[in-house]
């Protein structure tokens, strides 16, 4: 049964939240802290415990958000489950407490370039299908478990597949569970829904690796245009499978590799930004906002970022001069961020409350902004640093109640741009996002038959949508 003072709770932090990331002035300055493995820290656990047992995870990170007392959190940062990766094989993680030591977070382990998961000369197999390469190639070269479809079909090939969809549809169903107890047991809000990615840095951080895509960008520029273009549909589409459908949360878009000094202006400004930009305005165009987690320094694109539609993302800062975003973007966007992880890591609590004060002195005079850390919080913040920026947020951050504005300017827009929409329905290869089989073509396999060929095709479309979501989430999020 639900406390009725949890739901009224719930329903206060949810519009605060609201309020400010669609740019206006709520009652107070919400509260959002990204917490990962400082939820095992303060609950006495070990990152291989959270990081390998999500129930553990996500008790952990239930009971920081009550007693922290946050506006909003994430259901389980530490969001890499690494029981579902080793049940793959999956070959670029290395596990707590069994490839790095118990205290240690999950590490991304990137191959060398003469190890790429897709070599150079593939480009045209992926443009030209992209789930279909991604089951064929990709997933047999990123596994230890998986084979190619050259391969004999074998045992532990057939059990990772079987363990591996299960336990991704058994972990992404066990999320509904936990924003539920979010809201019943702490009257916290679920932070993000739905999870996006840059097709140039899904090129960097899972085909081609990042020397492998800078190598690219010098002899073969116009196949990343092309890849990218062609990952474009199948981003949006499992950015909107998971979107929030109260369309209140955010999509929430990692980004990578697209800042100095990682690629040049003339790559960010022809081939990063023009296949990601189509992507946002189109989620915008269905009424999802996207949380641009700038990780790194984006300063130097802040005038790209500052042409989309007013209210279409909530830009986070991290290494970045958050003041200059705010004079940047702060007129049409919601900031967060921006409370530095080595203050939280090395800082006193002074140090901490004084950092707080700048930056809400700077940047949440006139409402739309969210405080967080610059980054996701890891288990080198120490607990008395993370309840001083808590609780001097709550106590400074707080408006005058003549003041508010709980619109914000936030209005998507009727149509999306007859550009955009011609880049989002892709190439025309005959295999929509959504589907890895269409049934278009398997129906050609099929004897004549009497029966209702819409009933048929309804199903099959239907389950046509896991084996998709499965393989672009082994992608994107694991």
């Amino acid at each position: 049964m639900t406390d009725p003072n949890l739901e009224k709770l719930y329903q206060e932090r949810l519009q605060r939240y609201v309020t400010a990331m669609r740019n206006g002035t709520p009652d107070r300055v919400p509260i959002r802290p990204f917490v990962a493995e400082f939820t095992s820290r303060y609950c006495g656990l070990t990152c291989q415990q959270v990081t390998h047992d999500y129930e553990m995870a996500f008790q952990a990170a239930r009971r920081c958000a009550a007693e922290f007392d946050w506006d909003a959190v994430v259901g389980n940062m530490v969001y890499v489950w690494t029981g579902l990766t080793q049940a793959l094989g999956l070959k670029y993680y290395a596990i707590p407490g069994l490839h790095v030591p118990a205290e240690t977070g999950f590490q991304y382990l990137e191959p060398s370039e003469s190890q790429a998961f897709m070599e150079p000369d593939e480009y045209d197999e992926l443009i030209a299908d992209p789930s279909r390469f991604l089951f064929a190639k990709w997933l047999p070269r990123a596994s230890s478990e998986i084979g190619g479809p050259d391969d004999p079909a074998s045992y532990r090939n057939n059990l990772a597949l079987v363990k591996g969809g299960m336990a991704m549809w058994r972990y992404f169903m066990a999320f509904g569970t936990q924003n539920e107890l979010l809201r019943k047991e702490c009257g916290s809000v679920s932070a993000i829904a739905g999870i996006l990615k840059a097709p140039m840095d899904i090129i960097a951080d899972k085909l081609r690796g990042y020397l492998g895509l800078i190598d690219d960008l010098r002899e073969r520029p116009h196949k990343v245009l092309e890849a990218c273009r062609a990952l474009i549909p199948h981003l949006l589409q499992v950015a909107l499978m998971g979107a929030d459908p109260n369309r209140q949360v955010p999509v929430t878009i990692w980004m990578h590799r697209g800042c100095v000094p990682f690629v040049s202006f003339k790559h960010f400004d022809e081939i990063y930004w023009p296949t990601l930009r189509p992507i946002i305005e189109a989620l915008w165009s269905h009424g999802h906002q996207t949380l641009f987690y700038a990780e790194g320094n984006w300063n130097a694109h802040l005038q790209a970022f500052n042409d989309l539609p007013a209210g279409s993302i909530v830009y986070h800062v991290d290494r970045a001069d958050i003041g200059e975003v705010h004079r940047a973007l702060g007129k049409k966007f919601c900031i967060s961020g921006g409370i530095p992880n080595t203050v939280l890591a090395f800082g006193n609590e002074a140090e901490v409350r004084d950092c707080c004060k700048r930056v809400i002195d700077e940047v949440a005079a006139d409402g739309g902004y969210i405080l967080d850390a610059s980054a996701i919080i890891q288990n080198d913040a120490r607990v008395e640093n993370v309840r001083a920026m808590t609780d001097f947020t709550r106590e400074y951050g707080v408006y005058p109640s003549h003041s508010r504005n709980t619109n914000g300017n936030a209005i998507p827009p009727d149509r999306l741009d007859p550009v955009w929409e011609q880049m989002i329905r892709g190439s025309g290869n005959g295999v929509p996002a959504g589907m890895c089989i269409p049934w278009s073509e398997k129906i050609k396999e099929l004897p004549p038959f009497p029966g209702d060929p819409i009933l048929f095709e309804r199903i099959w479309q239907d389950l046509e949508a896991f084996p998709y979501l499965f393989i672009w989430h082994c992608l994107l999020s694991f």
